[in-house]
């Protein structure tokens, strides 16, 4: 062991202990990493802004893992819980309509200072160069597209709607609206809910059914 691992790991454990273990300093980092990336943003990151907003050393930082790892982890779990939390919302219902109302109220960004959305559309970009950012984005498309899809079939079998075309092809305008309609509230330049009236309107084309 070198001098430089040496100290990488002395502080590594005085960062676990400080933190009450490692499980819980690597969640406070977690939450650091957030904060940097809604101040800094993607592009202009630096380790250094990580340690700054957890109170500690770069080196202390590194011990869980360098600055794309940290960032890959992060935009993981915002991926997690954005989903998580629309599910959980659509799950509360039985009936479609309900469910779908419940699923487009949890997707659209409650405005310009929605922390969770700006975080996913912070590392959007890196999709377009980088392969396993491009994977994860993937897999939050499909998991949204298979949300909205299950509640488009549920609506067709318990007789509220009419579908205009396959379920999945509508699931997929669903997301493909949801997504441009985002960088508009995260911009400013429309609001939470002239969004929601959007997509209601596309729910009541698509479907038959109003839900508002």
């Amino acid at each position: 062991m070198n001098e430089q691992t040496g100290n990488l790991g002395r502080e590594g454990a005085v960062a676990a202990k400080k933190g009450g273990g490692r499980e819980a300093r690597r969640a406070e980092l977690g939450a650091a990493v957030q904060r940097a990336l809604l101040v800094r943003g993607l592009e202009g990151l630096r380790l250094r802004d990580i340690a700054e907003e957890a109170g500690v050393t770069p080196a202390a930082v590194l011990y869980y893992g360098d600055l794309d790892s940290l960032v890959h982890e992060t935009y993981q779990q915002a991926i997690e819980r954005y989903s998580q939390e629309r599910e959980q919302a659509a799950d509360r219902f039985t009936e479609a309509p309900d469910k779908l109302r419940a699923c487009i109220d949890h997707g659209v960004a409650s405005g310009p200072d929605d922390a969770l959305t700006r975080l996913l559309f912070e590392y959007w970009p890196r999709c377009l160069r980088d392969a396993k950012a491009a994977a994860l984005d993937s897999a939050l498309t499909e998991r949204q597209i298979a949300v909205y899809s299950a509640i488009l079939v549920l609506g067709q079998a318990q007789g509220h709607f009419v579908l205009q075309d396959p379920h999945r092809l509508l699931a997929a305008s669903f997301v493909a609206m949801e997504d441009g309609y985002q960088m508009e509230v995260l911009a400013g330049r429309r609001t939470r809910g002239e969004v929601i009236t959007a997509l209601h309107a596309y729910a009541r084309a698509v479907t038959g059914h109003a839900l508002s």
